[in-house]
């Protein structure tokens, strides 16, 4: 067997590893794989990549299935609910056609939220939807954390070039920018939190990312 044949062998069983319990449009499978290869610890997890016309104001949304958060929390089902077009002031951009660096810096914020859920009882995940609802202040922590925990596997680059392509586009709608500088870490804080993390350890690194989850579980007493 020549090496290439061997490298081509890895390759293919890298990539089955990845897509085990995963169902993922063709279209955008190649940046969903890269931003799953950053998540080890979802490689049991089952989520569904979803091409929907019904989110109204963003562009991906990572939720729990509903029903599946009465089973054991292994057999949990998460979808991330993907918009298939990107809208703009004066044109409309298939999402699957905007920059790798880009989609793959979006699905693995949405990804940070699910490993958030992965942490918490059906109570917790159900007390995290109405908070979300309810306040401002949870939504900028809660997305914070996604950040971090993307962030924390190596995707600093990735979120970034999403956060500078919403930001800088000429195209998007003032409001949406706005949203977006309200309520997520903006791109200095990206640079920094990176910056922060390349001189920790592992478990440094988990540690921040718990500081940081600990945060919102004190928003959710307070809020309560």
């Amino acid at each position: 067997m020549s090496l290439n044949t061997d490298t081509k062998i890895n390759v293919v069983t890298a990539l089955s590893v990845l897509s085990a319990n995963k169902k993922i449009p063709k279209v955008i499978e190649r940046q969903v794989l890269t931003a799953l290869s950053h998540y080890p610890e979802l490689g049991d997890a089952c989520i569904r990549f979803i091409f929907t016309q019904q989110l109204k104001r963003s562009v991906m949304a990572a939720r729990p299935v509903i029903r599946t958060l009465f089973y054991a929390r292994k057999r949990r089902v998460y979808d991330i609910l993907i918009s298939p077009v990107f809208k703009l002031k004066h044109s409309i951009e298939p999402i699957h056609q905007v920059a790798d660096a880009v989609l793959i810096g979006w699905i693995g914020h949405e990804l940070g939220h699910i490993m958030d859920y992965e942490e918490r009882s059906t109570i917790g995940i159900a007390r995290f939807g109405l908070l979300y609802w309810l306040s401002k202040r949870y939504v900028r922590k809660a997305e914070r954390v996604a950040d971090t925990f993307a962030v924390t596997r190596g995707m600093g680059s990735y979120i970034l070039a999403t956060k500078e392509f919403i930001l800088d586009h000429s195209e998007l709608s003032q409001r949406y920018k706005d949203k977006i500088a309200r309520l997520y870490l903006s791109p200095d804080d990206i640079v920094e939190l990176v910056a922060k993390l390349e001189e920790k350890t592992q478990d440094d690194r988990e540690e921040i990312l718990a500081e940081e989850s600990q945060i919102v579980e004190d928003i959710t007493k307070e809020d309560q």
